[in-house]
């Protein structure tokens, strides 16, 4: 998956061979903004008016803009799963977060 990134807020981007053009959505959120574009800058362009459509609609109507994800994951583990993370963690002279963070990002550009 491609996406682009704008104000905080991510798209995810695909081709369409049937339309002959790209599209988008933007992720992370519950409402529903997608758009296209027949090049890249084309798509980039309206990428970043969907966002700001989205976000001027938003004020019009009186509803806070729903915020792409906030960067607080919680999650369960196994006890013995966190004890291996914090020893891992403080070999490399990290906190947890850190060791974690880092991890995951490995993880997701793979």
């Amino acid at each position: 998956m491609n996406t682009m990134v704008y104000k905080g807020y991510s798209a995810s981007i695909e081709y369409s061979d049937n339309d002959g053009c790209f599209i988008g959505h933007v992720v992370g959120i519950r409402d529903r903004v997608g758009f296209h574009g027949e090049s890249v800058d084309e798509l980039k362009k309206a990428f970043y008016e969907a966002v700001e459509d989205y976000l001027e609609t938003c004020s019009v109507i009186g509803k806070e803009p729903q915020k792409p994800y906030s960067g607080k994951l919680m999650l369960r583990i196994p006890p013995e799963l966190h004890a291996n993370i914090a020893a891992a963690a403080q070999v490399k002279g990290q906190s947890i977060n850190q060791w974690i963070s880092k991890a995951l990002t490995q993880a997701s550009q793979a």
